[in-house]
């Protein structure tokens, strides 16, 4: 069938017409490593934990009748909580409202409706938002509808555990540690 020529031509290229199969397919066996891979170090193990969902709340430093830790306060709250409310509000919104602004619509709602403990209630929770914490021992509304002193001065030490001074507001605390910021200068005209 074929020329004799076109066979030794065929037989001559030094490309065979079909690959031959790989080993591992032949033998049955996969292809033995080459270059195996060589670990110099061990891989670093996780500094994180990994977190499968959303974080856990954590805890309150003190509880909620852990007034005699700070007595101080304590007596403030007893006598004014409006100071202690405004103290609160102002570093949990990180001096927007200042103290006075917060305390005075605190004791406005107190003195004509007597219902305080529903605004405080929401800086509660706006606390336990920003921090991370349980609602414990039970829901915010309920803590300030029953224990109003208590809570705030459960939120006042929390604060101060956490590093900040209520007493000295945002602009305070912020003059204290250093960082307080100038609004940054714009350049003008000059002639």
């Amino acid at each position: 069938m074929y020329a004799p020529k076109a066979e030794q031509e065929l037989q001559a290229s030094s490309t065979p017409l079909y690959p031959a199969p790989p080993q591992h397919i032949a033998t049955g066996y996969p292809p033995p490593f080459q270059n195996p891979p060589q670990y110099v170090h061990p891989p670093p193990p996780h500094s994180y934990p990994q977190q499968h969902g959303p974080l856990r709340p954590t805890e309150w430093s003190s509880g909620l009748c852990g007034c005699s830790e700070d007595t101080s306060n304590c007596c403030l709250t007893c006598w004014c909580p409006c100071i202690t409310f405004g103290q609160i509000a102002e570093i949990v919104d990180e001096g927007s409202p200042p103290c006075a602004l917060s305390g005075g619509i605190y004791a406005a709602l107190c003195f004509f409706t007597g219902c305080g403990c529903c605004y405080s209630c929401l800086y509660r929770n706006k606390m336990r938002a920003k921090y991370n914490l349980s609602e414990s021992p039970c829901t915010d509304c309920l803590v300030h509808c029953f224990c109003d002193s208590c809570a705030l001065c459960q939120e006042y030490r929390e604060l101060k555990h956490r590093g900040y001074h209520p007493a000295l507001g945002w602009r305070g605390q912020q003059q204290e540690m250093g960082t307080a910021m100038a609004a940054p200068g714009y350049p003008t005209m000059a002639r």
